[in-house]
């Protein structure tokens, strides 16, 4: 019998409906993903056999049957994004506000829970696919913008989850390298917290979880204490009131920062279904957007914001650590009052990246499946390793850029997400789940001439990317538009609204004309 993989769609006139035979075997790597893939590999089969039974996760990008949905707590989308987001990695994202842009902590505080607010709505909604579906998030791509497009997709996020997980594994490494500086050599940090992140990822879906339910806890305490540390030490809500500009550059400096917000939110929607497709159908889309919603908000929200109340505190001290060694030596003066109990509550920050670091390096693996069947036939735990090699090396090539890194990678992973998030949203609304709309066929999920063709996703996409360049703001690059949203001396980065804006405007009547024209 032919592979799940080898099945060709057959089309003669029109939709020709799949023999049982043929359903049966592309149904067979969705109800039995262990035997699917022990028999794909031949003599290697074996190891694979004992690798699965040590409970490591077979499946990867297959869709999982309503029948083996076992997960029943849509509570643990909560958990997860607030343990995921309650980490030492979201902290220097709020330092950006006065580091880069000269904000005071008011402004901050405003920009990062009104853009922060948008960039979860998004993500909430990515998230209600998972049950309703059954997929992972790029494979869902593939009913609005076909294979083509969802291999464009997957590129782009693995380079987002590549992306993330540098600066973590940097971010951590500082910090660890900073409790006692000399003793601990920064690459040696670097490659600490990677082979730490690539541990629950390797093992799989239910692992994830396990760990993401608890993690939020201690580093929630950790953080409070930060707060009283750092109220103690002198929060100065007018530190930056000399240096923030006014009118225009005003701002664009808050646009622009708040571009980097919505990437920090929106950055989780590409992955947002990869953790609740085991939950049952039946499961309320309602409240898996309210859980997933608080669940990013309220915690990116929080480290945010302390990052940019500790960029409030005037005493040289102060200062002078962070000007030596970033956001790792801010933090480590903050703890040092405490002395040895100080250095230990850094090495609990530094390894919070890890679950963090989690998401970033399993659904990097999914979306190297969701490149192709050929890449679908390597399993999943096989590309965790790969994927923790390519971070871990680029971690250790820029480990003295870490800030620089942040700021344009947060603002740029904003852009396509933005226009990735709006056709989604609008092939659900308008084209699956309208008074007119035909649903999902999601038996065909891997089929591609039952698919969309693509043509309406994929220019959509481009026009998306065209908006973004004019919108831009980039130290190497800024758009004619965004020149004129700012001022003379400082453009204003709507990068990622006239992305999504171009994109919402072009793709309903390019997927009219697509379906007009094909039938799918």
């Amino acid at each position: 019998m032919a592979s799940q993989y080898d099945i060709e769609d057959k089309e003669k006139g029109g939709y020709e409906s799949p023999s049982p035979a043929e359903l049966h075997t592309v149904h067979l790597a969705e109800k039995d993903p262990d035997s699917a893939l022990i028999n794909r590999f031949g003599r290697l089969g074996p190891v694979l056999s004992k690798v699965f039974a040590s409970g490591v996760e077979a499946r990867g990008v297959e869709r999982v049957p309503e029948d083996q949905r076992e997960g029943k707590h849509a509570w643990n989308n909560l958990l997860m994004w607030w343990s995921v987001n309650t980490v030492l990695t979201t902290i220097p994202i709020g330092v950006l506000a006065q580091e880069y842009y000269d904000l005071t902590l008011p402004h901050a505080i405003a920009t990062i829970m009104c853009f922060g607010a948008l960039g979860a709505v998004a993500t909430a909604f990515i998230a209600t696919l998972g049950p309703q579906t059954g997929l992972r998030t790029m494979i869902i791509t593939r009913f609005s913008s076909g294979y083509v497009g969802c291999t464009i997709y997957s590129i782009l996020n693995i380079l987002t989850q590549l992306g993330f997980s540098t600066t973590a594994v940097i971010l951590g490494g500082q910090t660890l390298a900073s409790i006692n500086p000399g003793t601990l050599p920064l690459v040696v940090g670097i490659i600490i917290v990677g082979v730490c992140s690539l541990i629950p990822c390797f093992i799989g879906y239910h692992m994830v979880h396990y760990y993401e339910r608890y993690a939020w806890m201690v580093i929630f305490i950790v953080m409070l204490f930060l707060w009283g540390l750092g109220g103690k030490a002198g929060f100065d809500i007018n530190a930056a009131k000399a240096d923030e500009p006014t009118g225009r550059d005003l701002s664009a400096g808050i646009i622009s920062f708040g571009g980097i917000v919505f990437g920090s939110f929106s950055g989780w929607a590409p992955v947002a279904a990869d953790y609740n497709c085991r939950l049952p159908v039946e499961t309320s889309s309602y409240r898996v957007f309210i859980l997933t919603f608080f669940g990013l908000w309220i915690p990116i929200c929080f480290a945010e914001i302390l990052g940019a109340a500790l960029m409030t505190i005037t005493d040289p001290a102060y200062t002078d650590a962070f000007a030596a060694d970033a956001t790792g030596g801010l933090l480590a003066q903050v703890l040092s009052p405490w002395k040895g109990g100080g250095k230990f509550l850094l090495v609990v920050l530094a390894f919070s990246v890890v679950a963090n670091n989690i998401p970033n390096t399993y659904s990097a693996a999914l979306s190297i499946q969701s490149l192709g069947r050929p890449f679908a036939l390597v399993p999943r735990f096989l590309w965790t390793i790969l994927i923790f090699v390519g971070y871990t090396v680029a971690g250790v090539a820029g480990r003295e850029h870490f800030s620089e890194i942040l700021s344009n990678f947060l603002a740029i992973l904003s852009y396509w997400t933005a226009f990735f998030i709006v056709i989604v949203a609008e092939e659900h609304f308008l084209f699956r789940r309208s008074g007119w709309g035909f649903g999902y066929d999601l038996d065909h999920w891997d089929s591609p001439t039952r698919l969309p063709v693509g043509v309406a996703g994929v220019v959509a996409g481009c026009c998306g990317v065209a908006g973004a360049v004019v919108g831009m703001a980039e130290v190497w690059y800024t758009g004619p538009i965004s020149w004129l949203a700012g001022s003379e001396t400082q453009g204003a980065d709507l990068g990622f609204e006239l992305a999504a804006a171009f994109a919402a405007v072009t793709y309903p009547p390019l997927r009219w004309l697509e379906i007009r024209l094909t039938g799918r």
